[in-house]
């Protein structure tokens, strides 16, 4: 889109608006009017300022893209939001000047739906004069600021202070495709009635019970709904961010899934005893190597994995294998007719799960592995590693590791020859792929075939590239929730626990169900007291108007201040982003373990990642992530490694588990099968010294 045509007519819309509630007739419309005029000027002067901003990035973010093939990187995302925006602004802004006389004309309404859109172009006009000095301070192509830890401090203290509410109400969802918007108004929503319920007297599902009767007051005040959300996200603790996490692991959520998803004639839960176990190397077949289990802070212990396949195949229903699983008896039902027995096939897809390494497990990621294992026709195992904060690095990685040679030493339990093996996940998951492949070229055993790594997270540290400034309006990933899931993993101010032997959610869903009409009745005594006493909702009153929140938040910004550091972020004289009400509590990442290249495989030497095998990325534009992975992809292709990246458009981070929300969901679901297949079709054995650099397209 033509960048010129888009300010040219902002400005058109605008002075248009002005020229009808400044005119000759008096409209009676009162404040409203007056507060709408405000506004549109505000837009205007933002929109008049970001014009030769946007020129300047358009000249240059090509060179930050990892081909020309692939476009994408945090600079264009950042324009490409901003046009969002102002798109929405443009569009309203006819509708207004255009239906200002028709008596059902909703003047107050319209108005704070212009100012909470003015709030959002101010807010966003920020970022972009805070990527404009990174590109300033970066060299030609580099997105992150490794090198310079007083940059990065600085802008996590600049995230701490800015206003990020407006993102939450009105404008919720605005950067993403129309279909994606009304799930992510259903989460945001489910997260703030959640957390307002979250520590009383009940667990994760007397919890979702009665949120959901106090959520009506979200649904109709977007104000309110934002600035509880910018709440939770800054200050909530990690065991609230896991408890709603793992909503998705209930009996009710999960039920659903699976009846959505596709049906497979394998699907039960295994542990595996921690025993030693020898693999052949693979530089000489005739030499082993020993492969200890997982030991890190409370010595050896089992690994918990999920086995899915679309058919029933050899050794998937024998006794050895059976003996291993969770549930009595397991769910193989071999003696129904119709059910046949394949030969093993010769393909094997491990499993990584997402979820930030501190929440979720195979059963949130079973949708889309049903599909995998039917599409690919390949049996699926998924790894339920520990979680952090309780079990920070290295566990889950030594327990991936673990299960991954357990996999090659008993592929035939499978339904497996292993002739092709591939390493598959998502964010966390994506980057135990990764680093799970450099721990297999480090003991000299095989390596797998391929990976598919979805939106991976390949630098966990705080250092700023332009995709994560998005953290200030992502309401999936936000800075506050990315840097304390980080901190878990690498083991910061938290105590190690062995998780509890054989606890089921059965007993938690007995004893929640127990306390649900207790719940059911204290939640709706809580949402009929919320609309008769206003004073009732986190010390906000529901009756202020947008546009008196909109001043009081104007105010802070000349009284909130961004502590010193080092290296001093400046904006434009006469301009200051909008503060929040209260700072963030955002802790960098400063400790040593997160520079560990097997926890940031970004940072670790071109050695360490010399014989990876190809590695296939797939990224989305509106990930906050997207940097990690153009930046990993990039120093693959440099190094001489097998790489592709594809740049899924207009999704956000997790897509994988969106699945069916809408076509751009099931065009990158499809995607990340389509590179799982070339990694199981490819000719021959990826050679060592070789490898041919391969560039995907979007």
């Amino acid at each position: 889109m033509d960048y010129k045509v888009v300010f040219a007519t902002l400005e058109k819309v605008c002075q248009d608006n002005i020229s009808v509630f400044c005119g000759p007739s008096r409209l009676p419309h009162g404040t409203a009017v007056e507060r709408l005029v405000t506004c549109v000027k505000q837009i205007q002067e933002h929109g008049r300022a970001l014009e030769p901003i946007v020129t300047s990035f358009t000249a240059v973010y090509h060179h930050y893209d990892f081909d020309a093939q692939t476009p994408g990187n945090g600079y264009r995302t950042l324009v490409k939001v901003l046009e969002a925006c102002l798109l929405h602004i443009i569009h309203k802004a006819r509708y207004i000047a255009s239906s200002y006389s028709n008596p059902f004309f909703r003047v107050d309404h319209n108005t704070s739906e212009m100012e909470a859109y003015c709030s959002a172009l101010c807010q966003l006009r920020a970022l972009l004069h805070l990527a404009q000095q990174l590109i300033n301070d970066n060299d030609c192509g580099q997105l992150y600021s490794l090198q310079d830890e007083d940059l990065s401090r600085s802008f996590v203290q600049e995230y701490s202070s800015m206003h990020k509410a407006c993102f939450y109400g009105r404008c919720l969802g605005f950067q993403y495709s129309p279909s994606i918007r009304p799930f992510l108004q259903t989460v945001v929503i489910s997260m703030v009635s959640y957390g307002e319920t979250y520590g009383k007297q009940q667990s994760g599902f007397g919890t979702a019970a009665l949120s959901l009767l106090t959520s009506g007051k979200y649904v109709i005040d977007p104000e309110l709904r934002g600035a509880e959300f910018e709440r939770i996200t800054q200050n909530l603790d990690m065991q609230f961010w896991k408890s709603f996490w793992n909503l998705t692991e209930s009996g009710l959520l999960s039920g659903f899934n699976r009846i959505a998803s596709k049906q497979v004639q394998v699907n039960f839960t295994m542990t595996v005893p921690p025993v030693t176990l020898r693999l052949p190397l693979a530089s000489d077949p005739r030499l082993s190597v020993t492969v200890s289990p997982p030991i890190a802070h409370w010595g050896p212990g089992p690994v918990h994995m999920r086995l899915i396949s679309y058919e029933l195949r050899e050794g998937q229903d024998s006794e050895e294998l059976l003996v291993l699983s969770r549930t009595k008896p397991p769910p193989i039902s071999t003696h129904l007719p119709w059910v046949q027995k394949q030969p093993r096939s010769p393909w094997l897809l491990i499993h990584f799960h997402g979820g930030g390494f501190v929440a979720q497990t195979s059963k949130s990621h079973e949708n889309y592995l049903r599909s995998w294992s039917k599409e690919l026709n390949v049996p699926v195992l998924s790894v339920d590693y520990s979680l952090s904060p309780e079990a920070p690095f290295p566990r889950a990685l030594e327990e991936c590791f673990y299960a991954y040679c357990w996999a090659l030493n008993n592929c035939h339990l499978l339904g497996s020859t292993a002739e092709r093996v591939c390493l598959a996940g998502d964010s966390a998951g994506g980057n135990l792929c990764i680093t799970v492949s450099m721990k297999a070229i480090s003991t000299g055993i095989r390596i797998p075939d391929g990976i598919m790594a979805a939106y991976p997270a390949t630098l966990l540290t705080t250092d700023a590239s332009p995709s994560r400034l998005l953290t200030l309006i992502d309401p999936l990933l936000p800075l506050g929730v990315l840097t304390k899931c980080i901190n878990a993993y690498a083991g910061i101010d938290y105590q190690t626990v062995q998780p509890a032997m054989g606890s089921s959610t059965l007993s938690t869903l007995s004893r929640d169900t127990a306390m649900l009409l207790s719940d059911l009745t204290q939640g709706a005594s809580n949402w009929i007291q919320s609309f008769l006493d206003p004073r009732r909702t986190s010390g906000r009153s529901l009756s202020r108007s947008s546009s008196q929140r909109q001043t009081e938040t104007h105010k802070m910004s000349n009284q909130a201040s961004v502590p010193n550091s080092g290296a001093q972020l400046c904006y434009p004289q006469g301009f200051e982003p909008l503060r929040s009400e209260c700072l963030a509590m955002v802790d960098p990442t400063s400790c040593p373990v997160i520079k560990n290249p097997f926890v940031s495989p970004l940072l670790a030497p071109n050695s360490m990642l010399k014989g990876l095998p190809p590695v296939h990325i797939v990224a989305s534009a509106l990930d906050a992530l997207l940097d990690d992975s153009v930046m990993f992809a990039k120093k693959l292709r440099d190094m001489g490694q097998p790489v592709s990246l594809t740049v899924a458009k207009d999704l956000p981070h997790g897509f994988l588990s969106l699945p069916q929300l809408s076509k751009e969901t099931d065009v990158a679901a499809e995607v990340c099968i389509a590179r799982i297949r070339e990694v199981f079709e490819q000719e021959h054995p990826p050679e060592r010294s070789d490898r041919k650099v391969k560039k995907g397209n979007k």
